[in-house]
């Protein structure tokens, strides 16, 4: 079984950053794909990011191309999200997720996600 915690949230002003972190327990990790995804306050589930197992192949959803960037780093069983430019509308709370593939992610299937941090943007 993995855990996904999510950390790194917070409140910040329109084109600002941040950087979220989630930590992996558990086997399965070193050999998912990774992504990030985000709920907005009545919103459906939107897909952000994802990254291949070994780090080499990444896919963002347009609204987030540009300025955010995913990474891993497998030693750490971390995924990380970059956020730069940020814009009211990314308000939500983000998770992170595993699944078979990028490909798989980009289409919502996860296999197991955290439980998320919230991300506030201020005009």
């Amino acid at each position: 079984q993995v855990q996904l915690v999510e950390s790194g949230g917070g409140l910040v002003q329109a084109g600002g950053s941040l950087r979220l972190s989630c930590a992996a327990s558990g086997r399965t990790f070193s050999n998912s794909a990774m992504g990030w995804f985000r709920r907005a306050p009545g919103k459906e589930r939107e897909f952000v990011a994802a990254i291949t197992w070994s780090g080499a192949s990444t896919n963002y959803a347009d609204s987030v191309k540009g300025r955010f960037a995913i990474s891993r780093d497998s030693a750490k069983n971390t995924v990380y999200l970059q956020m730069n430019n940020l814009k009211p509308e990314d308000t939500a709370v983000y998770y992170c997720a595993g699944g078979f593939s990028t490909v798989a992610l980009g289409r919502g299937t996860e296999n197991y996600r955290g439980q998320g941090t919230q991300v506030t943007v201020s005009s």
